[in-house]
């Protein structure tokens, strides 16, 4: 093997895809990139058995070939070269290793057959359709705080998928909750969704997809079938395996008889919830709020540290009550909203509250209270 291709974009290419590699592997060879020059292409390609993503860039082939190289030696050494720098990679002596050449530096890398990389087939794709990538990262972006970090509750580890109706309308819904709060996200139905089954994106998968959602014009090609989801972004190809596993049924904690309204400045509220929880305790971060007609008083009492109130207006009308929030929880919700206004529905002081922008009800958070 021979190919020639330009530093930056060998560095674009890399950090997309050895972000995949775990660090500390137990087997060697999901510790390597395989890199397949052919057809005037460099193929770029790493798993770690659950996620794989491939990504092909223009290179001079001289001689085509195909070898894996340790995934993060390779990207910090490619990092570290000078821009605008052509880089010549080339196999060496019996195909033992990858000779690494740019302007008047050499490097040679350990390597392990292409033929021992292993390929994450993804089988029959019953299901396709395409979405834009600011629509697909709006999801993902509004909803993926709420996945669960408990691994043994691991069909919360993920958010989950589905098509369905919303006010007479085919709409795709992005959920995800962790048992104390739940987001829930809706979007116009793409072509090709009806029928398609529930799924649930695992968590890591979010990330990359994240990251890789660069340019919000971008289309993105989707495949899916009950086991496996691919998205296809210009040259990046990212396949997962979804999590085997059924996912709750959210409507039930979603609360539809809440009728105590509370309008908030947004902005002031996170601001307020922020200075008052910074004498709360670590563990608990409880915030107790005593809503009344036109303002809210934010305190928090720790034994440890102190005491603090803050007061905030507010557009109430109903009976006064008082409730406690996890400050954090209450902070990642009003974060994901848009507008400058928060709506949060209540009912008392056990159940829970429903949040959202007061003029857009696509993305609903729901939000379980604490004993205060």
């Amino acid at each position: 093997m021979r190919v020639t291709v330009e530093r930056s974009e060998l560095v674009k290419s890399l950090t997309h895809v050895h972000r995949v590699v775990e660090r500390r592997n137990t087997i060697p060879i999901l510790s390597n990139i395989l890199i397949d020059g052919a057809d005037g292409r460099l193929k770029l390609k790493a798993t770690d058995l659950d996620i794989e993503i491939v990504e092909t860039l223009a290179a001079d082939v001289a001689s085509e070939g195909a070898t894996t190289v340790p995934a993060h030696v390779f990207y910090d050494l490619v990092r570290k070269l000078p821009d605008g720098a052509q880089i010549v990679l080339e196999s060496g002596a019996d195909d033992s290793s990858l000779i690494v050449r740019s302007g008047r530096a050499r490097f040679m890398l350990q390597v392990l057959p292409a033929t021992d990389f292993p390929d994450l087939t993804a089988g029959e794709m019953t299901h396709a359709f395409t979405i834009s990538s600011a629509v697909l990262k709006r999801l993902l972006d509004k909803t993926q705080f709420a996945i669960s970090q408990e691994e043994t509750r691991y069909y919360l580890n993920g958010i989950y998928l589905h098509a369905t109706d919303s006010d007479g309308k085919p709409v795709l819904r992005a959920v995800a909750t962790d048992g104390h709060r739940l987001a829930r996200l809706e979007t116009e139905a793409p072509e090709g969704i009806s029928g398609m089954p529930g799924i649930i994106v695992p968590r890591k998968t979010v990330q990359e997809l994240q990251r890789l959602l660069e340019t919000p014009d971008a289309i993105v090609d989707i495949e899916l079938s009950a086991t496996k989801i691919r998205f296809t972004i210009g040259q990046v190809v990212l396949t997962s395996k979804l999590i085997d596993g059924t996912f709750p049924d959210y409507g039930r904690v979603i609360p539809s008889g809440n009728d105590k309204m509370l309008k908030l400045d947004n902005k002031a509220f996170a601001r307020a919830v922020d200075l008052v929880s910074t004498v709360s305790s670590e563990r608990g971060r409880a915030v107790k709020l005593s809503i009344a007609p036109d303002r809210v008083v934010l305190s928090v009492n720790n034994p440890d540290s102190g005491s603090a109130t803050e007061e905030v207006p507010a557009d109430y009308a109903s009976d006064p009550i008082d409730i406690g929030f996890n400050a954090r929880y209450l902070l990642d919700i009003t974060g994901q909203l848009d507008t400058d206004t928060a709506v949060f529905e209540l009912n008392d002081a056990g159940s829970p509250t429903l949040v959202h922008d007061e003029e857009d009800v696509s993305a609903l958070y729901v939000l379980m209270p604490m004993r205060v």
